[in-house]
């Protein structure tokens, strides 16, 4: 796609003034890094602020009669436990068992809110709908503002106190500069942190505020991805795919517990025949971490081998961790390998040693309620 067919988001202009390197992703020219790199950008996130444009995001709003159990026939969710204003991590599942997309899902008065990849919001959208004909599905024209790391908390609620009360995994509607935005609270990065939709022609004036503060920087998307690889989270079309099932990416867990196999409403979303059957009797493969010896970056494709120099498996995510120095990967590797065995990643005809070894990378610092 040539750069005059590249979207852009309502961000843009500013951040060619910050200094911004552009690439082209999903569609759209997004910055890549700023003047002072991806390095100095993601420990930065992890120190004290990053500020993130994640507009190319789709933003979904869906509405209608009986929607939660419409919704519950076509994704793996269950609204009977799912309070007003909780969001959820969930997956688009094709008819295989396969992963379409990955999806934040919040609840709010009315309507449910949905947050699907960029390169996937037509595709999700058209196969929602399908599924769905009674309800209705509207892309909003809103951006999309990551606020990410340990200063995030005080910076925004210099805006509006209000949104320190929110938890990890909450969200509510505020006023901020005169503007209503939806905020959540979680973090793609690993990192405690907001993500706020606030609407197209109010954005600029929100974005100048929040990189008016001492400690935040604009970060690209270069940092984004070593963030969220040191916080073990999956990058949708790199880690998994519709090909891959929700037991095989070791995402599991994002399917309701009463939709998994024993439950009270188990069954009934589409892929649910092969993700039980998974769930009953195993995998073939699954995605687990992985931990260079040496601090050799091991890219997204590189096969791994065991001992003998048979095939064990491949990468499918991997970096030299900014936070550690260390090469730290995601891959696929078959069942019967576990962190005992040795196993190699081979780059350029060389075999480097890599461990299996438990997620995440860099312990994750999310505002959880005290239990």
């Amino acid at each position: 796609m040539t750069a005059e067919a590249l979207q852009r988001t309502p961000l843009h202009d500013l951040h060619a003034e910050l200094g911004a390197r552009f690439c082209p992703f999903a569609g759209y020219e997004m910055p890549l890094q700023y003047r002072e790199g991806l390095r100095a950008e993601h420990l930065h996130t992890r120190a004290q602020a990053g500020f993130f444009d994640v507009s190319h995001m789709g933003q979904v709003r869906v509405g209608g009669s009986d929607l939660h159990n419409t919704l519950a026939h076509a994704l793996p969710v269950d609204f009977a436990d799912w309070s007003e204003g909780v969001q959820r991590y969930s997956l688009l599942m094709n008819d295989r068992g396969g992963i379409e997309d990955d999806l934040m899902i919040t609840r709010l008065p009315n309507e449910v809110r949905v947050v699907v990849n960029a390169a996937c919001k037509e595709k999700d959208l058209e196969l929602l709908r399908s599924r769905c004909p009674a309800l209705t599905l509207d892309l909003l024209d809103a951006a999309l503002i990551a606020l990410q790391g340990p200063a995030a908390e005080q910076v925004l609620a210099a805006l509006e106190p209000a949104v320190a009360r929110l938890e990890f995994m909450q969200a509510a509607t505020f006023r901020l500069l005169g503007a209503d935005c939806l905020v959540s609270r979680s973090g793609y990065t690993g990192e405690d942190g907001f993500e706020i939709s606030v609407p197209r022609d109010a954005a600029e004036r929100l974005a100048r505020e929040l990189l008016a503060h001492a400690s935040v920087k604009p970060i690209g998307l270069g940092a984004r991805d070593t963030l969220r690889l040191e916080a073990g989270l999956h990058l949708y079309g790199q880690d998994m795919d519709g090909e891959t099932s929700a037991g095989e990416a070791s995402l599991t867990w994002a399917i309701a517990c009463t939709r998994r196999g024993g439950g009270d409403k188990q069954g009934g979303f589409p892929g649910a025949e092969r993700f039980l059957r998974e769930e009953a009797s195993g995998v073939s493969r699954r995605l687990v971490g992985l931990l260079g010896e040496e601090a050799v970056p091991i890219r997204h494709g590189t096969a791994l081998v065991d001992k003998n120099g048979q095939e064990a498996g491949t990468v499918t995510s991997g970096t030299i961790s900014p936070s550690t120095q260390r090469a730290i990967m995601l891959g696929y590797v078959a069942a019967q390998f576990s962190s005992d065995d040795a196993l190699f990643a081979v780059v350029r005809g060389t075999r480097r040693p890599v461990q299996i070894v438990p997620l995440p990378f860099v312990p994750k610092r999310y505002k959880r309620r005290a239990r």
